[in-house]
């Protein structure tokens, strides 16, 4: 059995950018999967832009975070001569994904039924800000945006407060990992028909997705969730779920027995109470348990709840997070030799395959790093072609180290 991953062999031709699209891609490839992330002459778009203004070498830590295990080649899509260099790509790969705006595969003569053409079993995988056809099919689509069209910022924080979007990039990360999870599913399905399909993904509905539970219940009884004016950490949620301030730090209380509660924290008033999730006097619970909770050290506390195996854990910032032991056990922080960063830090796989284990075999590449070996192994380029094409910008230059 392969030991280099359970996607080793699959050859995935990679036109993505920024995050929805690399951050699928880069999974695939941590899988095993050969990635040739095609790029723009000035780069993947991520290149440009830093969290946080960090940089590594010289190199952008949002590009960095999204792309290893794959190789860099850049080509200029819009000359005649790199189009068909990336369509003799496509005719030898398994997949093509892409996060073009919906119509622009199309207008570059490579969108699956043009591709099917001369490779019959391809799978192309399509993703955008709100769907492929409909009323926003020109809007640009990014992240914040889907979050608010989707509602996300209106359930998020306290009663008093503006609505509230999440940091994290959560409607980019849950696309891709529909992209990841859409691209298996083609894979299985043409092994089992010998055909190959396209499969579409969206910003808008995969947020829509995270919020299952929610909507739900919301078409169920069509009242607008009211967010706590104490903290519960959700508006559909009653007291005791939220987060509470101890002597040194915060610790997280679950769904738990409100009488269990009263009896680690010694309020009276929970005593009869049975409910984990109690809606009508959540703010005056939350608050009861505030009060408690504020004389209590975290570490304390929270031994005092696992012994009764409550649900509750501790708020933790993201140093604490580094030096978690079940983080670290499960090896999700790790370093990866870089030509010009040295050593990138980087959470590792998520994950874990017994028979294939993933392996991270690649740096975030360069941008063009590996023009010259691409262009050899896939587009058939002797020296005086690649160096003719170096010469009229058609073939990006590998960046100098």
């Amino acid at each position: 059995m392969s030991r280099t991953g359970p996607l080793e062999g699959i050859l995935i031709a990679d036109f993505t950018q920024l995050a929805q699209g690399p951050f699928a891609t880069m999974i695939l490839g941590d899988m095993g999967a050969e990635i040739v992330k095609i790029e723009p002459p000035g780069g993947d778009w991520m290149r440009n832009f830093a969290l946080g203004g960090i940089y590594a070498g010289g190199e952008t830590i949002s590009y960095m975070c999204f792309n290893r295990n794959k190789r860099s080649i850049g080509i200029d899509l819009k000359s005649k001569e790199g189009l068909e260099l990336v369509k003799r790509l496509c005719d030898k790969a398994d997949v093509v994904i892409e996060n073009f705006r919906p119509g622009v595969m199309k207008r570059l003569g490579i969108d699956y039924d043009t591709l099917k053409k001369t490779n019959p079993d391809i799978i192309v995988v399509s993703s955008s800000g709100y769907g492929s056809s409909g009323p926003y099919v020109t809007r640009p689509g990014q992240d914040l945006l889907a979050q608010a069209i989707t509602g996300f910022p209106t359930v998020i924080g306290r009663k008093e407060d503006p609505p509230t979007p999440i940091a994290a990039g959560i409607a980019d990360l849950t696309a891709g990992f529909h992209i990841v999870y859409g691209t298996l599913a083609a894979l299985i399905s043409r092994m089992n028909t010998g055909e190959g399909q396209t499969v579409e993904v969206n910003l808008m509905s995969s947020i829509l997705t995270t919020q299952l539970d929610q909507f739900t219940a919301f078409l169920n009884n069509r009242v607008q969730p009211e967010r706590s004016s104490s903290g519960i950490a959700n508006p559909w949620t009653g007291a005791p779920y939220g987060l509470y301030k101890c002597v040194d730090g915060w610790i997280a209380l679950a769904m738990n027995p409100l009488s269990e509660i009263g009896e680690v924290l010694d309020i009276p008033e929970f005593m009869n109470l049975e409910s984990k999730n109690e809606i009508g006097k959540r703010d005056e619970y939350k608050r009861l348990i505030d009060a408690k909770t504020i004389n209590w050290k975290v570490d304390d506390l929270l031994e005092k709840l696992l012994e009764k195996d409550l649900w509750c854990a501790p708020l933790q910032d993201y140093e604490a997070v580094t030096k978690d032991p079940q983080v670290l056990h499960n090896e999700m922080i790790v370093s990866i030799p870089h030509p010009t960063a040295g050593s990138l830090e980087t959470l590792g796989i998520p994950v874990k395959f017994g028979g294939t284990p993933s392996k991270i075999r690649k740096h975030p590449p360069l941008f063009s790093e590996h023009a010259d070996e691409l262009a050899r192994e896939f587009f058939d380029l002797n020296e005086s072609e690649l160096s003719d094409y170096f010469a009229k910008g058609i073939i990006s230059k590998p960046k100098n180290i």
